[in-house]
């Protein structure tokens, strides 16, 4: 695909580039942007749990970012609702171990929205460049993300998102083990979001679904009352201001080896964004709305339990739990196309 006879330095073609911002709430926050060649750059954010904040596809965002953007990392935003006033949005932002969902009392523990990942630096254990010139086309960055306390619980992650040179795909295999000496509550959801131009009225929602539970509220009965089809983005609305949004968990169809996949497609632009996963990984899909004049978003949410608090996942029975030096994997990948998905 590349002639190594017209470059020497492979950063011409693609390749990882790691830097500090130096302004505003971001002042500090370690980055890696990706070049992957072929049309798709995306950030991670080292210092937010090694998520991905800024993604475009030849020039186009694929997300939403929220009005503070990028911020510093910071374990005051654990209680209650404050997760939000850090949230960044961005392409993928990862939500867990311990409990996802709304703020809750469970057993005891009073846990915020979302839990504590997205405000947890990364340890960089290596960055790999590619080398086309040696044959060698992946590149990737790999970190480890430390949680819990003494007297536990204590989870790691290590994270490893890896693209290939010339192929607009991200790859990424999340592996947690529980390295304390007690059993671990555990959930994990990704919070994928995407926003403008990409997102847009009339732009399509693909999943091969076969169940849904219509969830908080008469916006969301409103917006979903053609059943079980994903459907189309609205234009921004007023009745969104606020808080105002409409949500609901879909089941989906897989394949013989338990994989699925769900897209969001723009046909004005041709692009779109193909999500896949494994259901035995990820049970469920949230699919979340936010018509709001200028906080225009919407997101699709592999997870492992749901979104109304740890105290609701125990009794619905979706809660899991990690044992001592148990390891517990996921692996997924976005890739951007420019032809309608087939799901």
């Amino acid at each position: 695909m590349f002639d190594t006879d017209k470059f020497i330095n492979p950063h011409q073609v693609g390749g990882i580039e790691s830097y500090t911002l130096d302004d505003g709430d971001g002042r500090g926050v370690r980055v890696c942007e990706v070049n992957t060649g072929a049309g798709l750059t995306y950030r991670i954010a080292v210092d937010r749990g090694l998520d991905i904040d800024r993604a475009f596809m030849n020039g186009r965002s694929l997300a939403y970012y929220t009005h503070r953007d990028l911020m510093r990392p910071s374990r005051a935003y654990d209680q209650g609702m404050d997760w939000l006033k850090s949230f960044p949005g961005g392409l993928l932002t990862s939500c867990g171990p311990f409990n996802t969902g709304a703020p809750a009392t469970d057993e005891g523990e009073s846990l915020g929205l979302h839990g504590p990942h997205s405000n947890t630096s990364a340890t960089i254990e290596s960055i790999i460049q590619p080398d086309p010139h040696a044959g060698q086309m992946q590149m990737s960055v790999t970190g480890i993300i430390r949680y819990g306390a003494f007297y536990g619980p204590n989870l790691e992650l290590r994270r490893t998102i890896r693209s290939t040179l010339g192929e607009p795909s991200i790859h990424i295999n999340d592996t947690f083990t529980n390295v304390g000496n007690a059993p671990a509550t555990h959930a994990w959801l990704l919070h994928i979001n995407f926003g403008y131009p990409l997102l847009d009225e009339g732009t399509e929602f693909i999943a091969p679904v076969v169940d849904h539970e219509i969830h908080r509220g008469e916006l969301s009965r409103a917006y979903f009352v053609d059943g079980i089809a994903p459907g189309f983005a609205k234009a921004p609305t007023p009745k969104h201001a606020a808080d105002g949004k409409v949500f609901r968990y879909l089941t989906l169809r897989a394949d013989a080896k338990n994989r699925t996949r769900a897209a969001i497609w723009n046909q004005k632009l041709n692009l779109g964004v193909a999500i896949d996963y494994s259901i035995e990984e990820f049970p469920r899909l949230g699919q979340w709305c936010h018509w709001g004049q200028r906080e225009y978003v919407s997101a699709l949410e592999p997870m492992t339990g749901g979104v109304d608090g740890r105290d609701d996942d125990r009794r619905r029975g979706w809660m899991q739990t990690i044992e001592p030096m148990e390891h517990r994997s996921y692996s997924y990948s976005l890739t951007a196309v420019d032809q309608k998905p087939v799901v």
